[in-house]
């Protein structure tokens, strides 16, 4: 009995050491809805310098608990360390600011992104995806009628 209890304490500290060495990794994407239609489209650009960041809160309290901000590289792509694993929080990734003057309002539902940070849930990677989230152009692009018109469904179809 006493080897089963060491074997299990050993497994524990050794996750524990684990999780501590070896932060998670917070992926995604931040782009201009240029088109205004609540989702990317072909005209869809991805934006350079936009501030995002992570905050998560427990789950019983809903009392912050963690926040950590990250900014987007030249291909709107972010990637945020998360020093430790957040199984017990409810964690977002949370659009905080565009760079672009003409597109700066965060688009309604595309705002955040909800993230499960924990290594207890069987996944095997450190690397977490966060749905992409988007600002939405003050003004629709020209381009943006013939584009729209590819997502319509004849009417004979429906």
């Amino acid at each position: 009995m006493a080897r089963l209890v060491a074997f299990f304490a050993i497994c524990l500290l050794s996750t524990s050491i684990a999780s501590a060495s070896n932060p998670l990794l917070v992926e995604g994407k931040v782009y201009c809805d240029t088109c205004r239609c609540g989702f990317e489209t072909p005209a869809t650009t991805y934006l350079p310098d936009a501030k995002v960041k992570i905050e998560c809160k427990s789950r019983i309290t809903e009392e912050p608990t963690y926040t950590v901000e990250g900014v987007t590289n030249s291909q709107g792509e972010y990637s945020i360390l998360v020093k430790s694993d957040r199984g017990d929080d409810v964690c977002d990734v949370v659009l905080i600011k565009s760079p672009d003057p003409t597109c700066a309002k965060p688009s309604a539902g595309r705002d955040r992104s909800r993230v499960t940070l924990t290594r207890n849930n069987g996944m095997i990677s450190d690397v977490y995806f966060a749905n992409a989230m988007g600002f939405i152009r003050d003004e629709p692009l020209a381009s943006c009628d013939e584009i729209l018109r590819q997502y319509q469904v004849p009417d004979e179809q429906v």
